[in-house]
């Protein structure tokens, strides 16, 4: 019978940290909406152009990612993330503020796509090497099954409430709402009470001369590298991200031009296919102790390729419920994976290493999102949009390939704490 008083339900902090998190995602989903049909309706981009937007948002998580990791290990995590919280507010909030002057340029959505995904990256990592430091190790898959829960609710609901709002008050202004939620959201982690663990002081007697940050950032790389579960889990992820962007970095484009799609029936599909990742959520824990957390893996992988293959065989006529089936696939698999390999991440991986560990996974698996954005706009003015879709389903049919090779598909139950090294090569954890 499970103890009820160790239940997230019952955890302050953590509820606090999930209060937060659950307003600011469903503010994401009205800039995650807003910014393309600006660029696509407002300014009239190019194809290139709008894939350059997505290119520039994730730019930061090649460049940023490895010198975050090496702060977030050296500092407290809560004030990054509540900086970053309130950072993110204010670039937001110049869109609607330069719409309302009519000053608004693409290079104004550059500029802001590339300050967001600047301070996403050092909040993304230092909330992932956060949450452990709230809960305890047995309660980080009930921890991010959670957290997945509120950004399933947020897709289904989301992208719907975003269309009607900027139906009614435009794109730009319906971004105020996304700025609060940023507000909202540092305003929740400030309030958690929960003391960190201790920063480990570097000992120059013991431990020679202080590491720099370029050795620190080396160290992260090689304990993912060569964790034989981390790296590939690594593998599969970076090339369903590549992929992936190459069809989504023109995905709205390809709906509001080639297929004629309104925002309100964008929203609508977008919602409806949420609920893969409401499903997703919830079964991802119950999946992983029936099936095996490797098996849950290789399954949630090969899901990956399906997403884009049903949008890119769809005919004109199916083109909106393809879109929610794409959706739908798209979000069940993408969150039954990410719920197990992050928490099996956490489980495995010393305090010490959190962040840089987080860091070095954002920076192969996030660095490929602009490359395949970069790609897929600039196949998309070259070969048209629906081939560059077909492109990118066909390349994620691959992804599950080095999870599926490795021996994570062994793994039946969530494995021990490691020591500072980990599962190395030539040392590997046995499979439970």
């Amino acid at each position: 019978m499970p103890d009820r008083s160790r239940s997230l339900l019952r955890h302050p902090d953590f509820l606090k940290l999930w209060t937060g998190e659950t307003v600011s995602v469903f503010g994401d989903a009205i800039t995650g909406l807003a910014v393309p049909l600006i660029a696509a309706s407002v300014l009239n981009v190019t194809a290139f152009e709008f894939g350059l937007l997505n290119t520039l948002g994730m730019l930061p998580f090649i460049v940023l990612s490895l010198p975050a990791g090496v702060w977030v290990d050296r500092m407290r995590r809560r004030p990054i993330l509540i900086a970053a919280d309130l950072g993110r507010a204010a670039a937001i909030a110049t869109i609607p503020l330069a719409f309302a002057f009519n000053a608004l340029t693409i290079w104004q959505l550059y500029g802001v796509a590339i300050v967001v995904g600047a301070l996403t990256v050092f909040f993304d990592v230092a909330y992932q090497s956060y949450l452990p430091s709230i809960v305890d190790r047995d309660q980080l898959v009930d921890g991010n099954g959670k957290l997945q829960i509120t950004q399933s609710a947020a897709q289904i609901l989301g992208p719907g409430i975003a269309g009607a709002l900027i139906g009614i008050l435009t794109a730009p202004l319906a971004m105020l709402l996304d700025a609060a939620s940023f507000v909202w959201s540092a305003a929740f982690v400030g309030w958690i009470r929960k003391a960190e663990p201790p920063i480990e002081p570097h000992d120059a007697a013991t431990d020679g001369p202080k590491p720099s940050m370029r050795s620190e950032m080396a160290a992260g790389l090689r304990y993912v590298t060569g964790h034989v579960w981390l790296r590939s889990i690594a593998a599969t992820t970076g090339l369903a991200n590549l992929f992936g962007q190459i069809a989504n970095s023109i995905f709205v484009l390809y709906l509001v031009r080639d297929r004629g799609l309104a925002p309100e029936q964008i929203g609508l599909a977008f919602s409806l296919g949420g609920f893969g990742v409401l499903l997703g959520a919830l079964v991802a824990a119950p999946m992983a102790k029936r099936l095996g957390l490797g098996r849950t893996l290789v399954i949630s992988a090969f899901g990956f390729g399906l997403e884009w293959g049903v949008l890119a065989i769809a005919p004109e006529s199916l083109i909106w419920p393809a879109t929610v089936a794409s959706v739908f696939l798209g979000g069940f698999c993408g969150v039954t994976w990410n719920v197990n390999q992050v928490s099996l991440r956490q489980a495995i991986t010393p305090p010490r290493m959190q962040g840089r560990m987080n860091a070095s996974m954002r920076f192969i698996v996030w660095g490929t999102i602009p490359v395949g954005a970069l790609i897929g706009g600039t196949l998309g003015g070259i070969i048209g949009l629906r081939e560059t879709i077909i492109v990118g389903a066909v390349g994620a049919l691959i992804a599950f390939l080095p999870v599926t090779l490795s021996p994570v598909r062994s793994l039946r139950e969530m494995p021990a704490a490691a020591d500072d090294d980990g599962a190395l090569d030539g040392d590997a954890a046995p499979a439970t």
